[in-house]
């Protein structure tokens, strides 16, 4: 048969998957998706919502979603269309990021006033795998008890040798570097407006949106480029996937800012790691991360407490934070750290996502805090 037609034709009727655990666990599903084997970190999402927001979210890269809500793909996916600001208006990158996205019950019909597509047909498009059938709770049980771990997805038989696909090294992998822009990238220009250098690791489109609206003029640089030598009034680190500990180069250009400048300073999620990493601290990796809609965190020093959204699996050691430095937000569930600022200087981070998108809107408030900053 053609090889052509044959892939065309794995992909139009449903084909047995199995996901397979780096410690030999095997879960068995069907896929929904596009029928390829593929392999990477396998970590969970209990958020209820979100699936266009989050198989597109860079923070992905390199990882296999597991999401623990039941039903996926009810309301099926959103048209990508471009704003005037040259942004998806409702995604939060140009592709999935996603290797694969697992669940379990598929729902093969989809509702909603803005659905262009479903999710299937979206995930075959852009060749990506998708499993139902699979017992998500117990996957979940899994990973929570041994930590994630790597596993690798394969179709039909999964003795087949043409699908033993490498299960890469997560942690040894600069992700960062696979999904940051290659070039400057410049938004809302104005001889008037105040400038920020985003550093992209790995950005989420809504935050490029949430700093627009306060109309500032937005300067995007690759995660690697020194900046130091533009005219700026703030700094933003964004979020991204993977180990801090690979962004080595991002951490020297940021210390050396920090240096010569005292300008105003706002990291999530990837900033807060690489900030603190700048300041002195260490970094590890939590035992499953923090992946959901509903994280409580407590702001240092007062009663308040904010609902979260987060995506991250490595935080910020509390204890390794040098004297200048001190916690922002704790974790209610777990006591990490969740954001840090300097004790003297405009240098703040938050571990969440400010954002959103998808999930609650609570600390939105962090964008004004920094704005605020630039016109002190």
């Amino acid at each position: 048969m053609n090889p052509i037609k044959n892939e065309q034709k794995r992909n139009e009727e449903p084909v047995k998957a199995t996901l397979i655990l780096s410690d030999g666990s095997r879960f068995c599903g069907t896929s929904f998706g596009y029928v390829k084997p593929i392999a990477g970190e396998v970590v969970f999402n209990t958020a209820m919502n979100g699936y266009p927001e989050s198989l597109t979210d860079p923070s992905y890269a390199g990882q296999l979603m597991t999401l623990t809500y039941p039903l996926i793909g009810n309301y099926g996916v959103p048209p990508f269309t471009i704003g005037k600001n040259g942004l998806p208006d409702y995604m939060e990158s140009e592709h999935i990021h996603a290797e694969a996205i697992i669940v379990c019950d598929y729902s093969t019909e989809y509702s909603h006033w803005n659905a262009v597509e479903s999710l299937a047909s979206w995930l075959k498009r852009e060749q990506v795998p998708g499993i139902t059938g699979i017992d998500t709770r117990e996957l979940t049980k899994t990973l929570r008890e041994y930590g994630v771990m790597m596993g690798r997805i394969v179709f039909g038989d999964s003795d087949d040798e043409a699908q033993q696909v490498e299960m890469p090294d997560y942690s040894a992998i600069n992700y960062v570097d696979r999904v940051s822009c290659k070039e400057v990238i410049r938004y809302n220009e104005g001889k008037d407006k105040k400038k920020i250098i985003l550093v992209d690791c790995g950005v989420k489109d809504n935050i490029i949106r949430c700093l627009l609206k306060r109309d500032v003029e937005v300067i995007r640089v690759p995660w690697n480029y020194d900046y130091t030598s533009l005219k700026y009034d703030g700094l933003f680190i964004s979020n991204g996937p993977g180990d801090p500990n690979n962004c080595g180069a991002a951490v020297e250009v940021l210390r050396k800012a920090m240096a010569n400048e005292k300008l105003p300073i706002f990291g999530i999620c990837m900033g807060n790691q690489l900030l603190a990493v700048a300041g002195g601290a260490k970094v590890y990796k939590l035992k499953y991360g923090h992946r959901s809609h509903n994280q409580p965190v407590r702001q240092v020093g007062t009663e308040r407490c904010f609902i979260t959204s987060q995506n991250h699996g490595f935080a910020v050691d509390n204890n390794t934070l040098g004297k200048d430095w001190e916690p922002l937000f704790i974790n209610m569930n777990d006591g990490s750290n969740e954001g840090i600022r300097h004790k003297q200087n405009p240098w703040f981070s938050a571990q969440f996502h400010p954002e959103a998108a998808s999930g609650p809107t609570d600390t939105e408030f962090l964008f004004d805090k920094f704005i605020n900053l630039l016109k002190a």
